[in-house]
């Protein structure tokens, strides 16, 4: 029994250990090769709207234009394409 205990006290701190510094890594990689932080992506999720657990319809902004599309276990699939709204500022009165 104090074998057991012994092996636990030294072996948990190792482990949380190893489990620390792979999240720091992970971390640090993700910054390194993950995209820039002040880059414009061109597709942007504009709305989504969960219809039942396994379909959404989600509307999506790509290169000026806002589309539709409905988003499933079996996949994406396009439903509308529209121009793109024009940004409006509200004002707080």
């Amino acid at each position: 029994m104090i074998w057991y205990v012994i092996k636990l006290i030294v072996l948990l701190p190792i482990i949380g250990g190893l489990i620390w510094g792979s999240l720091k890594l992970m971390q640090k990689m993700q910054a390194k090769y993950g995209g820039q932080p002040g880059s414009a992506k061109s597709v942007r999720v504009i709305e989504t709207t969960m219809l039942s657990p396994t379909l959404k319809l989600a509307v999506i902004e790509f290169h000026g234009r806002e589309i539709l599309v409905s988003a499933s276990r079996g996949g994406l699939v396009r439903l509308a394409e529209a121009p793109a709204r024009e940004k409006t500022v509200e004002t707080v009165q």
